[in-house]
C-alpha cells in the first residue's frame, strides 16, 4: 500500500496541525494547493502524518515540505520529495536554513545542490537555494547510502 496520496482539501485540519512545525508556514498556500490538487500527503493508518506542496511557475518550487516528529527516520519526506522530482518535466527548487544539517543531506542525496544564497530570507537568517535539473530527475538517490537517515521536517519558503 502506498503511503503517499493526492491531497484533498478534508486534509486540511490535521496538515494545518503539521504547519506547526515549519519554519514559516502559508495557511494560504496549503488552502490553495490542496483546492488545485498539488498537495501530495503521506499517510500513516489514514491520517495525514506529512506533506509536501509543490508550486509551478519557473520550473516547479517546493514551497512546503514537512513531516510530523513522530513519523520522521521513516523516508516519508525522501517518499515525497522523490514524487515531486519524477512528475517534474522543469528544474525543481526548494529553499532551506544552513543549519538544517538533516535536510541538507537529504536533497543532497536526491541530486539537489545549491545554487545560491537569500540572505536575512528568514526572519532569523538566511536561506540556502538548491535546485535539481530535470535530467537528473530519475527519483533515484544519488548515493548508494540507502534511505536518508533523518527527515527534513521543513523547508519552506
Amino acid at each position: 500500500m502506498t503511503r503517499v496520496r493526492q491531497g484533498r482539501p478534508a486534509d486540511e485540519p490535521a496538515l494545518a496541525g503539521l504547519q506547526a512545525h515549519l519554519h514559516e508556514p502559508s495557511s494560504e498556500l496549503l488552502s490553495h494547493g490542496l483546492r488545485t490538487g498539488d498537495v501530495l500527503v503521506s499517510v500513516a493508518d489514514g491520517t495525514p502524518v506529512g506533506y509536501v506542496v509543490p508550486v509551478g511557475g519557473d520550473g516547479v518550487h517546493v514551497a512546503e515540505l514537512v513531516v510530523h516528529p513522530d513519523h520522521r527516520r521513516e523516508g516519508r519526506a525522501a517518499e515525497l520529495l522523490r514524487r515531486v522530482v519524477d512528475d517534474a518535466d522543469e528544474t525543481v527548487t526548494l529553499l532551506v536554513a544552513p543549519d538544517n544539517e538533516p535536510a541538507l543531506e537529504l536533497y543532497r542525496k536526491l541530486g539537489f545542490a545549491v545554487t545560491g544564497r537569500r540572505p536575512g530570507f528568514y526572519d532569523d537568517g538566511d536561506a540556502l537555494a538548491m535546485a535539481r535539473d530535470p535530467d537528473e530527475n530519475s527519483g533515484r538517490d544519488h548515493e548508494d547510502a540507502g534511505e536518508p537517515t533523518q527527515d527534513s521536517g521543513w523547508d519552506d519558503e
